[in-house]
């Protein structure tokens, strides 16, 4: 079996765009989004999004969430205090969060969820993953949420 997955932190706004989120955290995201960019009617995205993001393949999740962590944890008070400027916003919910997504896919070929014979590695178990004490902390600090989404891709 294959996995696929990634990290991200992100805060959201229906009013407050990505780059002023940026000038008041003094940090540059790794993706943004703007709210109504796809379709304005019904608004999708439907909020502004400021994410920051860890895609590196062979990583657990509680190691790409160290890297992302890495990145914030010297803004903590501007993100905390952030956070709840935008969720004085009217119908404001969910406005931090630190994403977990993780696809399992079948394996195509025979050494797809074995050894790679050539490089004579093995390749990372992926599977297990834990949350330490720190990233608690920044999570209660910040308000944020923590969402782990898990897709079946297997067929």
């Amino acid at each position: 079996m294959l996995l696929e997955q990634y990290v991200y932190f992100a805060l959201s706004s229906e009013r407050m765009s990505a780059r002023e989120m940026t000038v008041l955290l003094g940090v540059q995201p790794d993706e943004t989004s703007v709210r109504g960019s796809r379709s304005s009617q019904p608004a999708v995205p439907v909020c502004h999004r400021w994410k920051i993001v860890c895609r590196e393949p062979d990583l657990r999740v509680d190691e790409q969430i160290a890297h992302v962590l890495d990145r914030l944890r010297p803004h903590t008070d501007r993100i905390a205090g952030l956070v709840k400027q935008l969720a004085d916003e009217p119908g404001a919910e969910g406005t931090a969060v630190l994403e977990v997504v993780r696809c399992f896919r079948e394996a195509h070929e025979p050494g797809d969820d074995s050894d790679d014979e050539q490089s004579g590695t093995k390749k990372t178990n992926l599977l297990g993953w834990s949350l330490d004490r720190k990233v608690l902390e920044f999570l209660t600090v910040t308000g944020a949420v923590l969402d782990v989404d898990e897709y079946d891709m297997t067929g």
